[in-house]
């Protein structure tokens, strides 16, 4: 039975960046899109962050659901990226520098889940050193693809 649901569940997951491209009707739509995904991980992240510069308590579970809300989301706002969708808040060189700007987002995912693996293990310094890393990889591309 496992094996049954495991080919239709490969196939959904090889389509899925396909259909995600395709669910834009209009640049206004993947615009917004990316923008509200943005817009929540970074609502997590920050309440990570409260934690980490001292200004809320820790409480393991807290960080944890937080690091997880912001790992699921991390690889949602780049189909939202596609030829066509320039705008909002998105500097053009995203468009010309497509390579530069996919390894950045690359680099951000991979640190978001080492952030994640951080906060599940509940070690507080770990999850501060993680956390750093995973802000100066949204940093780096705020700098250089985002308008001010």
């Amino acid at each position: 039975m496992k094996k049954l649901l495991l080919v239709p569940a490969l196939l959904i997951s090889l389509l899925s960046p396909i259909a995600a491209q395709a669910q834009f009707a209009k640049a206004e739509d993947a615009i917004k899109y990316r923008a509200a995904t943005f817009v929540v991980m970074g609502a997590h992240f920050s309440r990570i962050g409260a934690v980490v510069k001292g200004e809320k308590p820790f409480n393991k579970e807290d960080v944890a659901a937080n690091a997880a809300v912001v790992a699921s989301l991390a690889h949602l706002p780049w189909s939202a990226f596609g030829p066509g969708t320039e705008g909002g808040k998105s500097l053009p060189e995203i468009w010309k520098e497509s390579d530069k700007f996919k390894a950045g987002a690359d680099k951000m995912q991979k640190a978001v889940a080492e952030l994640n693996t951080a906060a599940k293990a509940g070690d507080l310094d770990t999850i501060k050193k993680a956390f750093g890393a995973a802000g100066q990889s949204c940093k780096a591309c705020h700098d250089n693809y985002r308008k001010k």
